[in-house]
């Protein structure tokens, strides 16, 4: 397998290949297509061709590909500040986590039409986010019902820590095609775990990209099942 990167210098290349690709160094060969030295005017380029065997690099580029995609489909417009709210929730938020790790701290990540991504800055960042990130759900939810107080209706509340959401949303990307290939081979339907409304999401997202495989939600009340079986050819 080969994959073209490109960056100010080799070594920059190098490592955006790495950090794309999920690779050791040893683990796969360079070819320099393009270089361009750096200058008074000019800025330094350089692409490489990178040469692996290792089948993982594109599971995980398609992981990743599958929840970019996932987010570009439900960003919103960026939006102004709404100060009051905003402070109030920071204030609430830091006054809970206190109760936890009283060195801990929130700020805005980023805004969104519908909903504002708070970030928690905290050392015990594994008590935070909790087996299974339960934890971090709690508290998002906590953060909602207090947000639906201040102000009726939207902006949604979200709790992120140590990037924990794109790291949890690759992994059920993995999940998913793991699983849409068990059924392929096997032809048996699979249930999987109970899961929120947004992995749900997720999950059907990219097993609905197949042709051959479906998923249907399964159960009562906020966390269900998701049952994946072959697509039944009409």
């Amino acid at each position: 397998m080969t994959y073209e990167f490109e960056g100010k210098t080799e070594k920059d290349a190098i490592e955006k290949a790495m950090q794309e690709l999920g690779l050791e160094r040893d683990s796969f060969d360079i070819e320099i297509l393009e270089a361009q030295r750096g200058g008074l005017f000019k800025k330094g380029y350089v692409k490489i061709c990178l040469h692996t065997d290792d089948h993982q690099a594109e599971e995980t580029l398609r992981d990743k590909r599958s929840v970019k995609r996932v987010w570009q489909e439900t960003v919103q417009e960026e939006i102004p500040a709404d100060e009051e709210f905003e402070s109030k929730m920071i204030e609430f938020l830091n006054f809970v986590l206190s109760r936890i790790d009283p060195g801990t701290r929130v700020h805005v990540e980023k805004r969104e039409r519908r909903k504002v991504v708070f970030s928690i800055d905290t050392k015990d960042s594994a008590i935070i986010i909790g087996k299974k990130g339960k934890n971090l759900d709690a508290l998002q939810l906590l953060a909602n019902l207090h947000a639906a107080k201040l102000r009726k209706g939207e902006p949604k509340v979200v709790l992120d820590c140590e990037n924990y959401r794109i790291h949890h949303e690759e992994s059920l990307a993995r999940l998913a095609y793991s699983v849409a290939d068990k059924v392929r081979s096997t032809k048996q339907s699979i249930l999987l775990e109970p899961m929120n409304p947004y992995d749900r999401r997720l999950v059907h997202s990219v097993i609905g990209e197949s042709d051959d495989i479906e998923t249907n939600s399964e159960g009562e009340g906020l966390y269900k099942q998701i049952r994946v079986s072959c697509r039944i050819q009409r």
